[in-house]
């Protein structure tokens, strides 16, 4: 996607005042693999490497539910052509990583993922899935590195290396992990409670920041970064930062608490700004990016992935179901 800035100067600063994206078309579709099983369904949560020669695309997908509609989540990934992201040209022959041992916190789920470059390895975060009695989940962030470019991947131990703690009792997920000033920065979200709807819980979940100096031992800021638009439980997901003309971007997707798996509550892609990091001022009129009129992501689009590639900004998006059938 090209983008396109209009600025202007106050007080000697340079100001941001919208964003417009123009949308290329969906790049990966999972229903188009037929004989790879553990890829059968979902492309969610892109994360981009990039090479020399191509762009390496991280996604979680799934195979298709057991016989009590139970699903388990793998991250693959595909190579695009970097002269063509329309060309994939590889595509992972097994997960990245394998799912947790029996009781640990990645038992069911390796979704999502977020990578980086720091000097010869990769390193991966990712949320943890467990299964629960009384909610259907609950998930922590882990750690992985790679010693291969990011081929293969080798947990960093057992357990995760973000969790629940006394302010923050569960569904500790969404990492985006980003490297600025020599600091450690993942953004990720917090759950704040559950709601029943029909007896079914459904959680809430807002965006926050922890930072290290090490990208492994964190100080959690322990605040909600981003205010709430649409209601006081809003949910809020996958937010991605980059550094951009003096100032921090962060798009991220947001929905309403209940009804939210189709058009009218479903996720849409929002934006704030900041100076720090910390403090963020939100306005989704500069997001500059909406559901399409027909196809794909006519219902909902979410977990943006933001990435610089040959002097452009492009975004990844999913579309509707939340990537069922691609980004």
């Amino acid at each position: 996607n090209d983008i396109e800035t209009i600025r202007f100067f106050k007080n000697q600063q340079l100001f941001v005042i919208m964003f417009k994206w123009k949308k290329l078309g969906r790049i990966f579709n999972p229903q188009d693999m037929k004989d790879i099983p553990w890829l059968n369904e979902f492309a969610q949560a892109p994360s981009v490497l990039i090479f020399d020669d191509f762009i390496r695309v991280y996604f979680s997908c799934r195979p298709l539910p057991d016989d009590k509609g139970q699903y388990v989540s793998n991250t693959a990934y595909i190579d695009l052509n970097r002269a063509n992201l329309f060309e994939i040209i590889n595509i992972a022959k097994e997960p990245i990583l394998k799912l947790g041992d029996l009781g640990t916190f990645d038992e069911f789920g390796i979704y999502p993922t977020s990578v980086l470059r720091d000097g010869n390895e990769v390193v991966a975060y990712y949320g943890g899935w467990t299964r629960c009695e009384s909610v259907p989940f609950n998930v922590a962030v882990g750690r992985a590195i790679s010693y291969d470019n990011g081929e293969t991947f080798t947990k960093s131990g057992k357990g995760p290396i973000l969790s629940y703690s006394i302010n923050e009792p569960f569904i500790i997920s969404g990492p985006k992990i980003r490297r600025y000033n020599d600091c450690w920065h993942l953004w990720y979200i917090a759950g704040k409670k559950w709601i029943e709807n029909n007896n079914k819980p459904e959680p809430v979940y807002r965006i926050r920041l922890a930072s290290s100096a090490d990208g492994i031992h964190w100080e959690k800021k322990d605040k909600d970064l981003i205010e709430t638009k649409l209601e006081e439980d809003e949910c809020q997901a996958s937010p991605d930062v980059f550094f951009h003309n003096n100032k921090y971007h962060m798009f991220f997707c947001y929905r309403y608490s209940l009804n939210y798996r189709g058009k009218e509550g479903g996720y849409r892609i929002g934006y704030a700004s900041s100076d720090d990091m910390e403090t963020w001022i939100r306005d989704d009129t500069k997001a500059g990016i909406d559901i399409s009129e027909e196809g794909w992501d006519d219902e909902m689009i979410s977990y943006p992935h933001i990435f610089e590639l040959d002097g452009k900004i492009f975004m990844f998006y999913l579309g509707n179901q939340v990537g069922k059938y691609g980004f």
